[in-house]
């Protein structure tokens, strides 16, 4: 038997909780959809959320569960594997459950891949590190190292400078001949040194990082090491809906208006899902945006039906 409900959101991160927030304030019948694989997990801390500062990903998802719950927002721990246009929006769940709603927001985020380096994947988000602004502070004026996984890593090295000034860019497979002239120029009036050579792996100690090794064996001490990995966006369903994507250098992401529209009528993207940039402050306001909006949709639709118009 499928159970209709006014909107559907899919993601239970910050974009799908404020969006969830804003229409269960609404008095909309409303249904989260949590497959709980947030992209900060592995961070002990968020930063930057005014007065949030500092609070562990985990707490914040707890608290956003208890705020919807207040207002009969259901939230259900469960995947969607698939959805279909039909009388709104129908929505599959792994469980075998189907659902329906007049409005669908996807808010799945992106997934991060990170270089295949020994030592990467199990520090991340302790002492290897993708952003300056989310972890800068914490571990500034120690020695950086940054990864390269592109030319592109040129100007995170350059960003971080502004909490170390001993930063180290290992080129890794990246060839020097592929930096730009004036990149080359910037690295060096800034002061990051810049190591060719295949990184082979992290060296750790007493549960730190302590230094990056590469292929030839020679060990460079470093106690942060910052990377950016490959963002892959979690479009499926806007895909198979037929939302329209746009490439960018991070991946295709939803064409969308100011308040998260895509493309197809009802049809909403928010936080990571509809851009690489969004960090959790900014996941939650598309979030709020697209659930106010949402909301305004609703209400004047009902009321031209009625009036005929």
């Amino acid at each position: 038997m499928t159970e209709s409900y006014e909107v559907i959101v899919v993601g239970g991160g910050a974009a799908g909780l404020s969006a969830a927030l804003v229409l269960g304030r609404a008095r909309r019948r409303t249904l989260v959809v949590d497959a709980g694989e947030p992209r900060n997990a592995p961070s002990a801390h968020m930063q930057g959320f005014l007065s949030r500062d500092g609070m562990a990903p985990a707490e914040f998802l707890a608290v956003g569960r208890e705020e919807i719950a207040r207002y009969g927002v259901e939230l259900v721990r469960d995947r969607a594997v698939d959805a279909r246009r039909a009388q709104g929006f129908l929505v599959t769940l792994a469980s075998g459950r189907t659902v329906r709603a007049r409005h669908l927001v996807v808010a799945t985020g992106l997934r991060d891949e990170l270089p295949d380096v020994p030592g990467v994947a199990e520090r991340f988000g302790r002492d290897v590190l993708h952003c300056p602004y989310c972890h800068g502070w914490e571990v500034r004026d120690q020695a950086f190292g940054v990864l390269a996984t592109s030319p592109l890593s040129v100007h995170q090295a350059l960003m971080v400078t502004q909490w170390s000034k001993d930063v180290t860019l290992f080129l890794h497979t990246v060839a020097e001949s592929e930096l730009a002239a004036e990149d080359l120029r910037r690295l060096g009036t800034a002061g990051v040194r810049v190591v060719p050579g295949e990184v082979a792996g992290l060296v750790v100690e007493d549960d730190r990082l302590a230094g990056v090794r590469l292929a030839d064996g020679t060990v460079h001490a470093r106690e942060a090491v910052f990377v950016a990995p490959r963002a892959v966006p979690q479009t499926d369903l806007l895909e198979r809906l037929g939302a329209e994507l746009r490439d960018t250098p991070f991946g295709a992401y939803p064409v969308i208006d100011e308040r998260g529209q895509t493309t197809v009528p009802g049809l909403w993207a928010a936080g990571n899902a509809s851009g690489f940039a969004e960090q959790v402050i900014n996941a939650a306001s598309r979030g709020y945006r697209a659930g106010a909006a949402i909301n305004g949709e609703l209400l004047f639709a009902d009321l031209d039906a009625e009036a005929g118009v």
